[in-house]
């Protein structure tokens, strides 16, 4: 008989306590979507997405890296399964300097480096 494949996804051990705050940036970042952009230009629009991303980015930098309050399978758990921005922990662990970690994405690092 063969085996019967779900789609569930196996949690690591702790992710129960980073769990509720992700929650709660996931819904703000559902509404800063579904916020109508009148009278906004495009670029406007878009700067509460980022900055919503940049949070959920730091709070799980913040965790492992700074106070390390989550194991590293949770950390790259998080990171695989689309939690935090890969590329931005990244230029944050190269560059972590606190003039550069006011930005807000990625692109702006780009832009600031050029």
């Amino acid at each position: 008989m063969p085996k019967v494949k779900t789609n569930r996804v196996k949690y690591p051990e702790g992710w129960e306590l980073i769990e509720p705050t992700l929650s709660e940036l996931q819904a703000k970042m559902r509404e800063a979507e579904n916020d109508p952009h009148d009278g906004k230009r495009k670029c406007e629009a878009l700067w509460p997405i980022f900055k919503i991303a940049h949070q959920k980015s730091w709070y799980i930098f913040d965790l492992y890296h700074r106070r390390k309050e989550i194991s590293k399978e949770l950390y790259e758990f998080c990171l695989d399964q689309g939690y935090a921005d890969k590329n931005l922990i990244a230029k944050w662990k190269k560059v972590c300097s606190p003039s550069l970690l006011q930005f807000v994405c990625h692109l702006c690092f780009l832009s600031a480096l050029a």
